[in-house]
C-alpha cells in the first residue's frame, strides 16, 4: 500500500522536474528580454555592455570625449552611456520592406530600441519633459514625443531600469513595446524573425546581430555596397562576438542554396586576399604582428547552404583600433598633413 501511495508522488516529481528542465532549455534559446520587447523588424542588434565591462574587453582604452550636447545630457539626467548602460537591443526597419512598415519612398530606415541600465528616473523624466513637444499617457506610461532631425522620436520609461524609444512613424510601435513589457516574460515572445535565427547565436555572446540582406535597391541599407558584392540577395546574416581570451567573431550567411553559399565563400575569399595584399604593401615598416594574427585567424568555410566566417581579434589589436592614430604631422599615409584650426570631431 505504501508503494502505491508513493507512485503518484514520484510521478509528480518527475513531471515537475521535466517541466523545469524544459523551461530552462527554452530560456537558453530565447532572445534576451530587451530584444523580446522589440517590434517586428528587418535587422536586430544586441550588446551586453555589463559583460563587456566584467571581462575587460575594452580595458585601458582612452576616455570617451563628450561634445557639449552629450555633456549637458549627462549633467541633467545623471546617465552616462559608457558607464551606466548595461544592455541594449535595436530593431532596424528597412524602407519598403513588408516587415519594416516604412514607406519605400523614405530615404532612411527607422530604428526602435530598448535600453537597460542604471537610470535616475526623476532626472530623466524632467529632462524628457523639457525637450518634448507633447506627452501622451498610455496604460499609465508616459510617451514623450521629441522632434529630432525632421522626425519624431518617441520615448517611454518601461521600468526603473528600462527605457524604450523609436523614431518609427507608427505610434503603435512604441505602444506595442509598452504592452509587451507589461506581460509575463515568455521564451516564446519577441518577433518571429528574431526567434527563428537567434538559435544560431553562440552562447555567451557579448554582442550579436541578425539581418536580412535585401535586393540591390539602394533604398535598402543592407542591399547595396559591400553586402551586395559578397552576399546573395534574400540571405540572412547572423554575426556574433564572444570573449575567450581574445574577441572571437563569427558571421554566418544563410543563403538559398549550396551554390549561393559557394559563390559567397569564393567572393569573400577573393576580397580578403586583395585587402590582405594591399595592407601588406602599404606597410613600409613590415606587417604589424597583431594584424598578421588577425589575418591568420580568418577562416571562410561552406557548410551546405551557409557561408561561415570566423576570426579572432587579439586584445592588442582592439587596443590599437581605439588608441593609435597616424603619427603627428602626417595624414595616415606618411604625407604631411595640413594644419587646421577646426574643432575636433567626436564619435
Amino acid at each position: 500500500m505504501r508503494i502505491r501511495r508513493r507512485i503518484p508522488i514520484f510521478v509528480g516529481v518527475l513531471i515537475f522536474a521535466a517541466a523545469v528542465a524544459l523551461i530552462i532549455q527554452l530560456r537558453r534559446h530565447a532572445p534576451p528580454e530587451p530584444a523580446r520587447l522589440l517590434p517586428t523588424g528587418d535587422a536586430f542588434v544586441y550588446v551586453n555592455l555589463g559583460w563587456v565591462r566584467r571581462v575587460n574587453v575594452l580595458n585601458q582604452l582612452p576616455p570617451v570625449s563628450h561634445d557639449p550636447d552629450y555633456e549637458r545630457f549627462i549633467q541633467e539626467t545623471g546617465f552616462q552611456f559608457e558607464r551606466d548602460l548595461d544592455r541594449a537591443a535595436f530593431a532596424v526597419h528597412y524602407p519598403g520592406s513588408p516587415d519594416g512598415g516604412v514607406p519605400a519612398s523614405s530615404p532612411d530606415p527607422r530604428f526602435s530600441e530598448v535600453l537597460e541600465g542604471r537610470i535616475q528616473s526623476d532626472k530623466l523624466v524632467g529632462y524628457l519633459r523639457k525637450i518634448s513637444r507633447s506627452v501622451e499617457s498610455y496604460h499609465s506610461v508616459d510617451i514623450f514625443s521629441i522632434p529630432l532631425e525632421g522626425r519624431t522620436l518617441r520615448v517611454a520609461i518601461l521600468s526603473v531600469d528600462t527605457v524604450a524609444a523609436s523614431n518609427h512613424d507608427d505610434l503603435m510601435v512604441i505602444r506595442g513595446m509598452i504592452d509587451r513589457s507589461r506581460k509575463l516574460a515568455s521564451p516564446f515572445a519577441g518577433p518571429a524573425f528574431l526567434r527563428q535565427y537567434y538559435k544560431h547565436v553562440p552562447i555567451a555572446s557579448l554582442a550579436w546581430g541578425i539581418a536580412k540582406v535585401a535586393n540591390s535597391d539602394s533604398s535598402r541599407p543592407m542591399g547595396n555596397g559591400l553586402w551586395s558584392m559578397l552576399i546573395p540577395k534574400q540571405s540572412v546574416v547572423v554575426a556574433s562576438a564572444r570573449y575567450l581570451g581574445a574577441l572571437h567573431f563569427r558571421a554566418e550567411a544563410f543563403t538559398r542554396s549550396d551554390d549561393d553559399a559557394r559563390v559567397t565563400v569564393e567572393q569573400a575569399t577573393t576580397f580578403l586576399n586583395i585587402f590582405h595584399g594591399a595592407e601588406s604593401s602599404a606597410s613600409a615598416r613590415g606587417f604589424d604582428p597583431d594584424i598578421k594574427t588577425l589575418f591568420d585567424s580568418l577562416k571562410i568555410e561552406q557548410h551546405g547552404d551557409r557561408a561561415v566566417l570566423t576570426a579572432s581579434l587579439p586584445p592588442a589589436f582592439i587596443h590599437k583600433l581605439f588608441t593609435e592614430g597616424p603619427p603627428e604631422g602626417t595624414n595616415g599615409s606618411g604625407a604631411p598633413a595640413s594644419k587646421s584650426k577646426g574643432k575636433d570631431s567626436h564619435p
